[in-house]
């Protein structure tokens, strides 16, 4: 492989991984859909009701269609990327996500979170670390995250007007417990 070559090829593995099968969330439902989505990128769910996380792709539970219900996502490590996130669309349960260390992760894809209708309603913890690319527009646009009572934000170089976004979304969000760990 030239330099570079094995970069390029995760890249486009990493991609095929993001690719939304609507199909699949038509057949096994939103919630089977989306653990497979974030297993195959690396990430964990933890179900409604039980206290393990899932991280085994092939020992995802089977059984009666919409039984288990995602109450939490860890994408510690993991690929997931925005032409992904269709798969949270049908979610109506999460109220716990962790994004660490996700290359992938932007502004773009944190805009794409508020503006998901069910996860307005029902997230309520959201940590945000080493996430390399987001800046003050992707945590301004989680003023949309109505029900949010804990965000958690660290190691984020780029945001770079702390006081400012902090302020704009303390006004937005009342009701939020703000911790910081940022340089």
């Amino acid at each position: 492989l030239p330099p570079g070559g094995c970069r390029a090829f995760w890249g486009w593995l990493n991609a095929v991984f993001n690719k939304v099968d609507h199909e699949r969330i038509q057949a096994v439902g939103p919630d089977r859909a989306a653990s497979e989505w974030l297993l195959r990128c690396g990430a964990l769910v933890r179900y409604r009701g039980s206290p393990k996380w899932q991280q085994d792709y092939n020992g995802l539970p089977t059984g009666p269609l919409g039984k288990y219900k995602i109450e939490a996502i860890n994408a510690t490590d993991s690929c997931i990327m925005y032409r992904g996130f269709d798969y949270l669309d049908g979610l109506e349960h999460v109220t716990d996500i962790k994004l660490e260390k996700c290359m992938y992760i932007q502004d773009e894809c944190l805009q794409r979170l508020s503006e998901t209708n069910n996860l307005q309603r029902s997230l309520q913890q959201l940590k945000i670390i080493s996430c390399g690319n987001v800046t003050d527009k992707g945590i301004l646009a989680l003023h949309k995250l109505t029900n949010l009572e804990y965000l958690y934000l660290s190691d984020l170089p780029g945001i770079r007007e702390k006081e400012k976004t902090f302020s704009v979304l303390q006004k937005a969000l009342p009701n939020l417990e703000l911790e910081l760990d940022l340089e």
